[in-house]
C-alpha cells in the first residue's frame, strides 16, 4: 500500500489503536513503513526490501484505491484479476448501481 502523508497519518492512528492481540500486525504495518520521495521526473524508488515483500520482480502496476494506492507485481496482479473475473461478483455488489 502507498499512502499520501495525510492518509498515512489516519491509517497509522487506526493501526496504533488496535489491541495488544494485534501487536504483530501492528509491527508489520508500522515497522515496515518507509517515507519515499519522488525524483525530478516523478519516479519513486521502492526499496529492495519492499519490492521483495510485495513480490515485485520486474514490471509493476499502481492502482488508485480511493485514499491510497496499491503497488503490485504486474504478473501477480494479472493472475489475481483473471481469477477474480472467473468467479461471481460479491453479494455487496448485487444492489450496487454503476
Amino acid at each position: 500500500m502507498v499512502f499520501p502523508r495525510p492518509e498515512w497519518e489516519k491509517f497509522r492512528e487506526r493501526i496504533g489503536q488496535l489491541p495488544m492481540s494485534a501487536q504483530w500486525w501492528k509491527r508489520i504495518f508500522l515497522g515496515n513503513a518507509m517515507d519515499v520521495e519522488m525524483d525530478t521526473t516523478g519516479r519513486v524508488l521502492v526499496s529492495p526490501e519492499l519490492r521483495q515483500a510485495a513480490g515485485i520482480a520486474k514490471d509493476a502496476i499502481l492502482l488508485g484505491m480511493g485514499n491510497h494506492f496499491e503497488l503490485w507485481d504486474k504478473a501477480t496482479y494479472d493472475a489475481q484479476e483473471a481469477q477474480a473475473m472467473q468467479g461471481e461478483m460479491p453479494d455487496v455488489f448485487k444492489d450496487f448501481s454503476f
